[in-house]
């Protein structure tokens, strides 16, 4: 079992120097074995950065995805021709000057071909990141659930006749992705599950009732798909599991309150540590955590990843107190409410806003539990 009280996330801002190889390798302008030595040097920058800022727990900050779910993509035939809007599209909301996005849904996005794994999806990140830490390494994977955006009765019907024939085989992917994960040593894998938070706000509810039907039997099918992929994991292997509500250039998709579905995702998921973002009033109180069973710890993600805003020592420990009214403080952890770029756009912020954010997380975790 995982007991860091310090977690991040996942993604990490991609150096310039990594965006630049990446336009020339797709402009064909730089050969793949460069591009591979600075890929590797932006991981092992990761690596480091975490490192000195003292998690325990590192991640290789995905610098090799263009997105956090596009690694499935990229080692998996069937899903069809699609660019990086396959994974941003939404009414997307925010505070910043430049205004909100309204991305609408690629109209030839959908799965083409029946699946077919070509390499595994993330064996490469975790055996590269296993040898350059001897912290715990963190290897994050999609949720199987999240890939019911890649079905569409236009274009799939063909090969997958219903989005459930789809999944399965979804999952069958991601299991086999989970074994092999823990053969080669991994003792802590999040699945990260943005859909489930968008189910609590109307205005992005509507696509999964649309899709799948009523939300009670979605939640209660999306719960049964994450956990057949837990399930390919020995005893040993950490789950963690994170509720995003939209991360992509400092913009968002949902808010509100986890009440509607806390008693029952939080009591049936079968992950250990549970990573939720509290960073600001979209994502209401702590009490829905009365729910959460006492087999399982709250990662709070309180320290946002979406502005510069400084947060403080001081804040943090209070609103970890707080959230101590519902879950015994033995059972809290601390991370940031998301990855810094969700994909390799990045949000707006400074690669230092991203050094001092991690440095603060340790920091608060240290003067809170030792």
């Amino acid at each position: 079992m995982i007991s860091a009280r310090a977690d991040v996330v996942g993604s990490l801002l991609r150096p310039p120097e990594l965006l630049a190889a990446q336009k020339q390798l797709a402009a064909g302008a730089l050969p793949a074995a460069e591009f591979k030595r600075i890929e590797d040097w932006a991981v092992d920058q990761a690596v480091a950065l975490q490192e000195e800022a003292g998690l325990e727990i590192v991640t290789d900050g995905e610098m090799r995805r263009q997105s956090f779910q596009s690694q499935m993509t990229a080692a998996v035939e069937g899903f069809g021709e699609h660019t990086l809007d396959a994974f941003l599209w939404g009414e997307w909301r925010g505070d910043l000057p430049v205004g909100n996005w309204s991305l609408p849904r690629p109209p030839a996005l959908g799965v083409v071909g029946k699946l077919r794994r070509r390499r595994h999806l993330s064996a490469e990140e975790f055996a590269y990141l296993r040898a350059r830490t001897r912290r715990t390494p963190k290897i994050t994977l999609p949720s199987p659930s999240l890939w019911v955006n890649f079905w569409s009765r236009q274009h799939s019907r063909h090969v997958y006749p219903t989005l459930e024939s789809f999944l399965a085989d979804v999952v069958e992917i991601l299991r086999e992705e989970v074994a092999e994960l823990a053969r080669l040593g991994a003792t802590y894998i999040q699945i990260d599950a943005p859909h489930y938070a968008l189910l609590i706000d109307p205005s992005t509810r509507a696509f999964y009732e649309e899709q799948a039907g009523s939300i009670a039997r979605w939640l209660e099918r999306a719960l049964e798909l994450d956990n057949a992929v837990m399930r390919a994991a020995p005893p040993e292997v950490t789950f963690g599991f994170h509720l995003c509500r939209g991360n992509q250039a400092s913009r968002w998709l949902a808010e509100g309150s986890y009440d509607p579905i806390a008693p029952v995702l939080f009591r049936n998921v079968n992950a250990r540590r549970i990573l939720l973002e509290y960073d600001d009033a979209r994502s209401g109180s702590f009490e829905p955590l009365r729910h959460m069973p006492e087999d399982k710890v709250v990662v709070l993600g309180l320290v946002t990843t979406k502005t510069p805003r400084r947060e403080t020592r001081e804040e943090l420990t209070e609103r970890i107190h707080e959230a101590s009214r519902y879950v015994p403080l033995d059972r809290l952890a601390l991370s940031p409410q998301c990855g810094f770029a969700s994909s390799v756009i990045g949000n707006r912020i400074s690669m230092e806003d991203q050094k001092r954010k991690l440095q603060l997380v340790v920091e608060t975790a240290r003067a809170v539990w030792g």
